[in-house]
């Protein structure tokens, strides 16, 4: 039997775990010296050029009908919507404590994929979900203490449940080819974050820091065009719920990065709080049901 396929989607599904996990860091940098809804309109405008050019090199098949609709809305939440809101929140939530909390979005995908009746519901959900509720109440109180203000922890909280719809809605329109979708999604993205960054009159300012120009490189090259056409490569072979599974690795990725890069402490607090997260995710979403039935 060719296990080919299967270990290409593991290798997409690692790789778009560790540069996906380098994203909030570079968000952080960028944030520093571009306004928010700018910055994150020039990196999808340019990842969107960038795909729309191996598009037509490549001469990949455009999405049509109910295809292009599911584009369009996925681009909206994935990229629009969500983006806007994690630019925002970056600017007060440190990198770390944004990834252990958008660590909920597998098991709000699970749930959501639930409601469209793409899976089937488990009791084990709901135990998995009191444990993450309770990782994010220890989480937030220390993050109170510490000035973060609530309502960006509510917009990373709103943040993983415009991800977790965008990855069931994906499921379910026609597909597309993950390199067309994504040039489309991120240029509608594109699209409503300069809309927003219009309402907020920011002020544009063109990179003039090297670490700018280095953040916005990344967030072009890796933490968009990589990660997330990997990404949607792993969503086209795997369930909804087992596709969102990346978020529950990124926090450990994204907290050593932060440690190491933006020099961010490790308290005790995040690290218990991030853990019952994690371990909520992990029973909620990735044990097999079989194992909550007993052995008869």
């Amino acid at each position: 039997m060719d296990n080919r396929p299967a270990r290409l989607t593991l290798a997409a599904f690692v790789i778009s775990t560790v540069l996906g996990g380098g994203n909030a860091i570079a968000v952080r940098f960028s944030n520093l010296e571009l306004p928010p809804f700018f910055g994150a309109a020039i990196r999808f405008t340019a990842a969107s050029l960038l795909l729309f050019l191996f598009v037509f090199y490549r001469r990949l098949p455009m999405p049509k009908g109910r295809a292009l609709l599911g584009v369009l809305i996925f681009g909206t939440l994935q990229f629009g919507i969500s983006y806007a809101l994690i630019y925002w929140s970056l600017l007060e939530v440190p990198a770390g404590l944004f990834q252990v909390i958008l660590a909920l979005t597998p098991l709000l995908t699970f749930f959501f994929a639930v409601l469209h009746r793409q899976e089937t519901f488990q009791w084990q959900i709901l135990f998995g979900g009191i444990l993450a509720v309770a990782g994010i109440a220890i989480i937030f109180r220390n993050s109170l203490s510490a000035e973060v203000p609530l309502i960006s922890l509510l917009a990373v909280v709103l943040t993983a449940a415009c991800f977790a719809e965008a990855i069931v809605l994906f499921k379910t329109f026609p597909k597309a080819h993950p390199v067309t979708t994504n040039a489309f999604a991120m240029g509608t993205g594109a699209v409503i974050l300069f809309i927003g960054s219009w309402i907020a009159q920011e002020t544009l300012i063109a990179p003039r820091l090297p670490e700018t120009w280095m953040a916005v490189g990344y967030l072009v090259l890796f933490g968009s065009v990589g990660a997330f056409v990997l990404g949607l490569y792993v969503l086209s072979h795997w369930t909804a719920s087992a596709g969102s599974y990346l978020l529950v690795l990124m926090p450990i990725v994204t907290i050593l990065l932060a440690a190491w890069i933006s020099h961010e402490k490790i308290t005790a607090t995040l690290l218990i709080g991030g853990v019952l997260v994690l371990v909520g995710v992990y029973v909620g979403a990735l044990i097999p049901p079989d194992l909550f039935k007993g052995t008869g």
